[in-house]
C-alpha cells in the first residue's frame, strides 16, 4: 500500500541539536579548538563590554559564525544569518539551539570593530 505523501508538522522536537550532527563529522574537532581558544579569550573579550545595558549577542557566537563564513565560502553575512537559520550544523556550532532567533546580519558590522581588531587577532 503506498503511503499519501502528507506533511504533518510537529508541534514538539524531543531530538536536540547535538543529537544531529554526527560524532564523527570533522566540524566536532574545530569546534573544540575553537572554544579552547575562545576561552582563552574571556579576559580579552569582556573588557571590551559594558557592564550594564542591554544584553549583547555573545561576541563567541559572532566569532564562531565568521570562521564558518570563512570555512564554509559563504560570501556575505546576510546569507551567513540565512544559513544559520535553518542549517542545523551551523546552529550547534555557533551555539544555537532549534527555537533560538537568528540575530541581524548588521550585527556583524556594529560589532566588526570591537571583535575584529589587531589585539583579538593576535
Amino acid at each position: 500500500m503506498r503511503r499519501p505523501d502528507v506533511q504533518q508538522l510537529g508541534m514538539f522536537s524531543y531530538v536536540s541539536v547535538e543529537d544531529r550532527v554526527p560524532s564523527d563529522h570533522p566540524i566536532r574537532k574545530l569546534r573544540v579548538l575553537v572554544d579552547s581558544i575562545l576561552g582563552e579569550l574571556d579576559g580579552v573579550l569582556a573588557a571590551r563590554y559594558a557592564e550594564g545595558g542591554r544584553p549583547s549577542i555573545p561576541p563567541e557566537r559572532l566569532l564562531r559564525a565568521s570562521l564558518l563564513q570563512v570555512v564554509y565560502s559563504v560570501r556575505s553575512e546576510r546569507l551567513l544569518m540565512e544559513q544559520l537559520d535553518y542549517n542545523l550544523l551551523f546552529r550547534w556550532f555557533v551555539g544555537l539551539n532549534v527555537d533560538d532567533p537568528v540575530w541581524d546580519h548588521s550585527t556583524f558590522s556594529f560589532n566588526r570593530e570591537r571583535l575584529f581588531d589587531e589585539a583579538i587577532a593576535q
